[in-house]
């Protein structure tokens, strides 16, 4: 949008016969947005809603600013749920409709709906039918019952065995069934992120700032990455990180010269990952 200002103007100030409104959201908005914000104000344009989701914004914002300050429009902040929002809905339920249950499998109803409060409803409706003929709830029970939300990402995987959690690693490894291929995907994505790991290490012998290393690096890292990241510098050397490298090609030859084996083979290589002492 920012590239194409003029299309961009003539799509939103242009009339249809098909529709009356006209709906724009633009994610991962930043301050770059907001002259344009201010035209569209400026410009009065009539039956359009436009929608910004962004990520933090400061109280030096100016987009946040904008929003604060002009009649208008207005700035919603959002808080994703935690653990304890979400066990606090699901202690709610339970009291509401006088089921019994133990603080343990609480945890698990919460864990498995990784933080995804429709997700987390569907499976309470699906605990609130079972419960007709029973009230207990026991572990057993909620296995059966509830699913887990989604598969972990590759990504989220590969970031916690970087980042040395090896009880959320094992976690994720036993919550999904891997494919072949998705073997192989996700020994490359640990070959990506571990030369972007290399890339940033070898910066840090140069500039010691970490805040500025990762701020500066490109292609970007997204603002909920940069801690994960930090914690990954602070747990690997640049030694390390290049035999780990090394490994990689090493592991993934293995996996397609051996796919029968190939789930055991990647198991093995990650958990490994995050037992060696690196730094």
């Amino acid at each position: 949008m920012l590239q194409d200002r003029n299309s961009f103007f003539n799509s939103i100030l242009s009339n249809s016969f098909f529709e009356n409104e006209k709906l724009i959201i633009i994610s991962r908005a930043t301050d770059k947005v907001k002259g344009i914000i201010e035209e569209i104000l400026e410009k009065k344009i009539k039956d359009l809603v436009i929608v910004l989701n962004a990520g933090v914004l400061e109280k030096k914002s100016k987009l946040r600013a904008l929003f604060e300050k002009k009649r208008e429009v207005v700035c919603i902040p959002f808080y994703e749920d935690n653990n304890q929002t979400l066990s606090g809905i699901v202690n709610n339920f339970f009291r509401v409709n006088k089921i019994s249950i133990s603080q343990e499998s609480i945890n698990l109803i919460v864990q498995r709906c990784r933080g995804d409060r429709q997700n987390l409803q569907a499976e309470l409706e699906k605990i609130k039918s079972f419960s007709l003929n029973k009230k207990r709830i026991d572990t057993k029970d909620l296995l059966k019952l509830t699913n887990l939300a989604e598969n972990y990402s590759v990504s989220e995987l590969v970031d916690s065995c970087l980042s040395k959690n090896k009880k959320k690693t094992i976690n994720i490894l036993n919550e999904n069934n891997y494919s072949l291929d998705d073997c192989i995907l996700i020994i490359r994505t640990f070959l990506i992120k571990s030369k972007k790991l290399l890339q940033l290490i070898k910066k840090m012998e140069d500039e010691k700032n970490i805040d500025q290393i990762i701020s500066a690096f490109k292609p970007p890292i997204f603002w909920k990455d940069k801690d994960t990241v930090k914690l990954q510098i602070k747990n690997w050397s640049y030694k390390n990180i290049e035999n780990l490298i090394y490994e990689i090609n090493d592991t993934e030859l293995l996996i397609k010269k051996n796919s029968s084996s190939s789930i055991n083979i990647l198991n093995n290589f990650i958990i490994n990952q995050t037992t060696i002492v690196s730094n």
